[in-house]
């Protein structure tokens, strides 16, 4: 087990101390599981940020878009296809 601001534990010794390994987690510890001869780290989310750096990009279609056939019309031509089928 390594504690200079790291540790690694075996996957055994991380079934028994779970939690509190993962409160040292929370803490600011990298905890390294070892299973298998591979390395897992486990950490916390990092903390959310505003509400407003959370949002997500929304693409909107166009109803008036004279390119691109309506909505109705690919939903019609979907479901007739579907219906086709059986």
């Amino acid at each position: 087990m390594l504690y200079n601001g790291e540790m690694e534990v075996p996957i055994s010794q991380f079934r028994k101390n779970l939690f509190q390994l993962v409160n040292r987690a929370f803490e600011g510890t990298d905890v390294w599981v070892l299973h298998n001869g591979r390395r897992f780290k486990i950490a916390p989310d990092p903390k959310p940020g505003s509400r407003l750096s959370r949002i997500s990009r929304l693409d909107i279609m166009n109803p008036n878009d004279s390119g691109r056939p309506s909505l109705l019309e690919e939903m019609t031509r979907a479901w007739e296809s579907d219906w086709s089928d059986l």
